[in-house]
């Protein structure tokens, strides 16, 4: 048993020595997880993208649809997660999803076919979707209600992380070759893998349990309006997601290393990021911080719209990206506070959430990639795109907050 009421409600219970001195190898291990799973697994090939079509293995049209099948392999990762947590129990799903990513990294190491390289893409986001869902799932329940969002936003910084090892690492790899680029990246995320084997929580395969065990529970509206809302923001991302680089190193006519210094910023702002944002949901509530969130997300989004200068990209980069990964502690924390007395609603409603961050944000990976080539390469207007659906995330939570109150 623990010493508060907001401890006792995981279900797997742990003495206070344990909560103090093994939440945090916990929280690190789900760091490594988000790390090889989403900030290298999907991150990496961001900063490769105008190599991969330098050295002519793939198109520019190609080489981003191949970045698209990635998230729709995160949108089949984020429906099958909760399946494959059941099967096989989670602790073993996020290693085995782990040791899949590290695989994909070495299949990518040869432009075999476009087909192979997006089956590949497509697995190396499935890793990622699986380990967004269950990484915090079996992480949380061993945490303090108080310190739920700074566990979060260590998880989550994997994610910063990621990018950041990705945008230092890739151009020195480069210098080898695109091949050893793969294999480089491959034997870190093996390593990673292997560190942290042993420090997930024993007892967190008990912690998926089967969607259909739930009682029924009807959504309220103010959750309805989250999973939208977390579905926008991730259109909202996609522009510094997917394109930064490339606008850069090829849009601006600046080069290749020029558009890896800003995704190392996009990284910093995303190792910050969750760090500050669960620190400040801890302090303030999450309703308050989430839409504050996405205020500033906005305005970042839609900057290089306003101006191309340095100094704006690198506001941009830097805030973007920080709330790439730094939205998540938000998201997380503000459904506890909407679904406060059920571990299995709360990971159900989580599922539910990143099913629709997947999906909005493959619909706008493809989207954009076709509105790409179908412009020319008009990179400014995804980024007003991107802009709008955070500005519309942020309309509906003021919508709701009026709503409420006139009621």
């Amino acid at each position: 048993m623990t010493d508060t009421n907001a401890d006792t409600r995981p279900r797997a219970p742990a003495r206070p020595h344990q909560r103090s001195g093994s939440t945090w190898r916990y929280a690190v291990a789900g760091l490594s997880a988000s790390l090889v799973g989403l900030g290298l697994a999907r991150f990496s090939y961001t900063p490769l993208i105008p190599a991969l079509i330098a050295a002519k293995w793939f198109s520019a049209s190609d080489v981003v649809y191949l970045g698209a099948a990635n998230l729709a392999g995160y949108l089949a990762g984020a429906l099958a997660a909760r399946t494959v947590a059941t099967r096989i129990g989670a602790v073993h799903a996020l290693r085995a999803m782990m040791g899949l990513a590290t695989l994909s990294f070495f299949a990518s190491s040869a432009p075999v076919s476009f087909i192979w390289f997006f089956a590949w893409r497509f697995l190396s986001g499935l890793t990622g979707g699986i380990i967004m869902v269950l990484a915090a799932s079996v992480v949380l329940p061993h945490t303090s209600a108080a310190r739920r969002g700074i566990v979060g936003g260590v998880i989550f910084a994997g994610v910063g992380l990621g990018v950041a090892a990705s945008g230092t690492l890739v151009p020195l790899l480069l210098q080898q070759g695109l091949q050893q680029s793969w294999y480089g990246l491959g034997v870190f995320s093996a390593a990673l893998t292997l560190a942290s084997w042993w420090n997930w929580p024993a007892e967190a395969k008990t912690d998926a349990a089967p969607s259909h065990q739930a009682k029924p529970h009807h959504a309220s509206p103010a959750t309805l309006a989250l999973l939208i809302q977390y579905g926008l923001n991730a259109v909202a991302l996609v522009p510094h997601m997917v394109f930064i680089v490339d606008f850069v190193a090829r849009g601006l006519g600046q080069g290749i290393a020029a558009g890896s210094h800003y995704w190392v910023l996009y990284g910093l702002g995303a190792i910050v990021g969750p760090l500050v944002t669960g620190h400040l949901g801890d302090r303030s509530g999450f309703g308050p911080a989430l839409r504050a969130a996405f205020l500033i997300e906005a305005a970042a989004v839609l900057l290089p719209t306003v101006s191309t200068a340095p100094a704006s990209l690198i506001v941009s980069s830097i805030v973007v990206g920080g709330f790439t990964p730094g939205i998540v502690p938000l998201v997380l924390g503000r459904i506890h506070e909407l679904v406060p007395h059920s571990n299995e609603q709360q990971r159900a409603t989580w599922s539910h959430a990143t099913t629709s961050f997947a999906l909005f944000q493959t619909a706008a990976a493809y989207g954009f990639s076709w509105i790409y080539a179908n412009t020319g390469g008009d990179y400014l207007v995804l980024f007003a795109l991107g802009g709008g659906a955070a500005v519309l995330a942020l309309a509906i939570d003021i919508g709701l907050s009026l709503t409420a109150r006139k009621a």
